[in-house]
């Protein structure tokens, strides 16, 4: 990777010139996204800010009533019910729609690595596309299988909100005689997160534009949980331990698949 943050010249020009903008600059050569070493900082600014900022919001969140204060007054905004729970724009749009387009973005990736590994010109792109395949699958497939331990009931099932169970927290013991419950993390909202693996696989494909692969995960993550909680689905914790679940699983994915940051040279990126 050249000091600009561009990709290598293989990319932009003969067979595989058709993957990426002619407006790019001449960079270095197919083996420069292995050269791009972790900035001093890397760990503070991926590990550190990110694990003080989600333990501030699970604390707003859970130990400070934040879930209840907001679902209190989404409930009262619709009501005194769910009445978002099957509207056509937050079930069928954001809920299904949102679900559908997070695979076909998967599907699409996968066509992309598929493309890189029969075209001689693509070498330097299957290593990146196939973290984001990975890391996006093991996101998505953490916060699933963890909702089938947590045993947390969703909003619109408790008697608080019109339903028929009592509260039962993350860390209490489920009573006797409920049913299993599996809303904890939020499932929909982790579709959304797990692209922000797509901060890191611009890192390397992309530097200059991998804020706005962090933008892309971060925004759909966002809109596929609000969706969610005004359907009565989630709290707001749910959807910050799943944001949290999937940044940390892309980012310790990113690690094994780049342990020391490539080999020494070439531009450092924070």
């Amino acid at each position: 990777m050249n000091t600009h943050g561009q990709p290598p010249r293989s990319l932009r020009g003969g067979s595989a010139g058709w993957l990426l903008p002619a407006t790019w600059a001449a960079p270095g050569e197919v083996g420069a996204f292995e050269g791009m070493p972790r900035a001093p900082g890397f760990k503070r600014r991926h590990v550190g800010v990110p694990l003080l900022l989600f333990l501030a919001l699970a604390l707003l969140t859970m130990a400070l009533q934040g879930d209840t204060w907001f679902a209190d007054r989404l409930f009262a905004w619709e009501g005194g019910r769910w009445a978002l729970r099957d509207a056509y724009l937050t079930q069928t749009v954001l809920h299904r729609g949102g679900r559908d387009l997070s695979a076909m973005l998967w599907l699409a990736v996968l066509a992309a690595w598929l493309v890189a590994c029969v075209r001689p010109g693509g070498a330097a792109w299957r290593k990146p596309l196939a973290y984001l395949l990975v890391a996006t699958v093991a996101a998505t497939l953490t916060v699933s299988t963890l909702k089938g331990f947590t045993g947390m009931d969703c909003p619109w099932d408790l008697t608080r909100y019109g339903g028929s169970l009592p509260f039962v927290g993350l860390f209490d013991a489920r009573p006797p005689g409920l049913p299993a419950a599996a809303c904890f993390p939020a499932g929909h909202a982790s579709g959304g997160y797990a692209w922000l693996a797509s901060y890191f696989f611009l890192r390397r494909a992309w530097p200059r534009a991998r804020y706005w692969g962090l933008a892309l995960g971060m925004s759909m993550g966002l809109l596929f949980g609000l969706a969610q909680q005004v359907r009565g689905a989630h709290f707001m914790s749910h959807d910050v331990w799943a944001a949290a679940l999937c940044w940390f699983v892309v980012l310790g994915v990113y690690l094994m698949f780049w342990p020391a940051g490539g080999a020494t040279g070439g531009a450092s990126v924070p």
